[in-house]
């Protein structure tokens, strides 16, 4: 299987880092869920071992948290293997959104 690496650069505490992926996680399951048959997240501390099935496809990967970065990557079966640019946008663009740092007022 080809595997998608990346990294997410933040300027949020680890726990901050953490609640706002808990977040999108639970976003991904209520926007998506009629695409999404089963989507499964494990924590062990600051790292994140998950489980997607999705058009018929299991995509499965992890992510760990860094004090300046979030470093995903993703397993993807062949099927999926063409689409791994897009993949990769998408994780970018959606962990990007959900770990810029908010201005304090």
């Amino acid at each position: 299987m080809p595997n998608i690496t990346v990294s997410i650069p933040h300027q949020l505490t680890r726990e901050d880092a953490k609640c706002r992926l808990q977040e999108q996680v639970a976003k991904l399951r209520a926007q998506h869920g009629g695409l999404i048959t089963s989507l499964e997240d494990t924590w062990t501390g600051d790292r994140m071992d998950f489980s997607v099935r999705a058009m018929g496809q299991s995509i499965s990967g992890h992510l760990t948290i860094d004090d300046d970065a979030v470093h995903v990557e993703v397993a993807l079966p062949w099927f999926l293997a063409m689409l791994a640019n897009t993949v990769k946008q998408k994780i970018e663009q959606q962990g990007g959104d959900a770990l810029k740092a908010v201005p304090k007022k």
